[in-house]
């Protein structure tokens, strides 16, 4: 196999901290390795010295002479009122039927093409810039934390591309199902050094684990021989005739220390543990016919209720409304038009994407977290959080200005959940976090007695925390009764059909186009069925509610109630104008 990176011996330190040491790995044709490793373990570091931004202190990179090294430019780079096609066009050398069609894997249209790309969205500039990229034919690419700027919709293009990329790829990312989905191979970073997995991330862990289980075992057998020879110790030390044997026993139990291996798995994040707030039944939030926007209105007509206990992620393409309404309903932007009512009393908490960009960058840590605390929270409790989150004694003393962005995004979940909310409103809280703490936090915030309204990217996050959902789409946002995994069933398969109609269209015969209409025509109707199932059970479920509880008058039950019969009546009609379509 042809060798297109050999990383040898790498050493990089910036001042006292030493990041990395002797570090070396090679990437071969067709590789797709997934990068993985805490915050601050020299991911982003590596990348860097690859791309030849940062030196490092000793050791070399050699990039083999057939490799087209590629990379995910963040920074604009277009002209004034360059269109989208010209710049792709320009970076790429391409001729403009190869463009469309890649470009049309990211659902970049001729409408989005003929715009100038000034004007693109932040979502679909993210789509133009991985349309750049791979136009150029790169051989090994690198993505930095590509899910951290990609909306749902973005992330499954990409990954469809991913999945029958030819080449070599390196991938770091804390999105374990994004890992799971394109890499075949996996690359841990960790204490100063790398390991390569020739496996993907779920066998990797598989591995570790047992092999952590194996190192703990070894460690308990090493332990208890030095505890029967200390025994010893204890008891001849002051023993004339035994002190010589005492002695030697004294150096075999050093011996045995110096054999003993320390455990960095055990030292990360296991669980959080959020205090706790008063559990209640009641609302939480009702929206009434509210109208979002800055000036002139993103979303109109937004209304559905929240209680106690509910966790509602909000979805939808990067640009449609999503931060705007968790801003709103945070009381940072004041409604167009309705309202929202939180009930009385209600303690808010918000998390909004750059929250850890205004910290005030000389205020230590401890301190931060300390007068973020409910008055009612001891010091003990504080550190207990700190720890949770990973923070020690000495990152406490630190200046919040030297701590790393994840360090500062952990730091900023931390004060949160210490201020005893019992409202959270989270804009991405996972981005900038290793999928250990994503994961962690999910597990928490799922015990959590209070109402989360939340959007992430992060397909696992949300999958373990979300019980219901809010789509904002097309200037709605509609509360649905579907579970997350049906969602995005649903949108990968809508997605996928798009990109199939738009690579049959010119080349596909009559034929196939019948053909894919009929596959279509009975994954709508399998998914329909698949609704209604689910629509009528829980449709049952309140309807047994009150056969057992008939003088029990539930408004919210009732509101419920009636949403999913118009659901349901909707539904029917549907997959039967889909039935008895010819």
């Amino acid at each position: 196999m042809v060798t297109m990176l050999q990383v040898n011996n790498l050493t990089k330190s910036y001042g006292p901290q030493t990041i990395f040491r002797d570090l070396s790995f090679s990437i071969g044709e067709r590789q797709k390795i997934g990068v993985i490793g805490k915050n601050g373990a020299g991911k982003s570091t590596i990348f860097r010295l690859i791309l030849g931004e940062d030196q490092a202190d000793s050791g070399s990179i050699v990039i083999g002479p057939s490799t087209r090294l590629g990379y995910l430019q963040q920074e604009d780079d277009w002209r004034d009122q360059e269109s989208a096609l010209d710049y792709l066009i320009r970076l790429s050398g391409q001729e403009i039927w190869t463009v469309k069609k890649l470009a049309s894997g990211f659902e970049l249209n001729d409408i989005k093409l003929q715009q100038p790309a000034i004007e693109l969205s932040g979502g679909w500039r993210m789509r133009l810039k991985l349309s750049a990229m791979l136009l150029q034919s790169p051989n090994l690419f690198l993505l930095d934390e590509p899910t951290n700027y990609l909306d749902l919709n973005t992330l499954i293009l990409l990954e469809n591309y991913l999945k029958s990329y030819k080449g070599s790829f390196l991938i770091i990312s804390h999105d374990r199902e994004f890992i799971k989905n394109t890499c075949q191979e996996t690359l841990e970073i960790f204490n100063g050094g790398c390991y390569q997995y020739p496996g993907p991330l779920e066998e990797y862990l598989a591995f570790k684990e047992q092999k952590l289980r194996t190192l703990i075992k070894q460690n308990e057998g090493l332990a208890s021989q030095q505890e029967h020879l200390q025994e010893f110790v204890n008891r001849f030390r002051a023993s004339a005739s035994k002190a010589k044997q005492a002695q030697a026993m004294i150096r075999k139990i050093d011996k045995l220390e110096a054999k003993r291996i320390t455990i960095e798995h055990e030292a990360g994040i296991t669980r959080i543990n959020i205090p706790p707030v008063p559990k209640r039944k009641s609302m939480a939030l009702r929206v009434k016919k509210l109208s979002i926007g800055y000036q002139t209105p993103i979303v109109t007509d937004i209304d559905f209720d929240v209680t106690f206990g509910e966790r509602l992620a909000v979805l939808g393409l990067n640009g449609q409304g999503k931060t705007t309404f968790l801003r709103t309903i945070a009381g940072l932007l004041p409604p167009l038009a309705g309202s929202f009512h939180w009930y009385s009393g209600a303690k808010i908490a918000y998390h909004a994407q750059d929250s850890f960009e205004i910290l005030n960058r000389h205020e230590l840590a401890g301190i931060y977290l300390r007068r973020s605390a409910d008055p009612e929270i001891k010091t003990e409790r504080v550190l207990k959080m700190a720890g949770d989150f990973l923070f020690n004694e000495d990152d406490l003393n630190k200046p919040i200005g030297v701590l790393s962005g994840g360090e500062k995004s952990r730091l900023v979940l931390a004060s949160l959940l210490l201020s005893k909310p019992d409202v959270l409103i989270l804009d991405e809280p996972t981005s900038h976090l290793d999928f250990e703490t994503v994961e962690a936090l999910g597990h928490a915030l799922k015990k959590f007695h209070g109402a989360i309204i939340f959007t992430s990217h992060d397909r696992t996050f949300t999958n373990l925390l979300v019980t219901g959902l809010v789509e904002v789409a097309d200037g709605q946002a509609v509360k649905r009764f579907q579970d997350y995994e049906d969602y995005i069933e649903a949108l990968e398969q809508k997605l996928q059909n798009k990109v199939t109609a738009v690579n049959t269209k010119s080349a596909n015969p009559d034929k196939q186009l019948e053909y894919q209409a009929k596959k279509e025509h009975q994954k709508q109707l399998d998914r329909l069925d698949k609704k209604l199932i689910k629509l009528r059970a829980q449709h049952q479920e309140i309807m047994d509610y009150f056969s057992n509880n008939p003088t029990n008058y539930h408004a919210e039950k009732m509101q419920i109630l009636s949403q999913l019969n118009r659901e349901i009546v909707e539904t029917e009609n549907e997959w039967l104008q889909l039935a008895t379509r010819d």
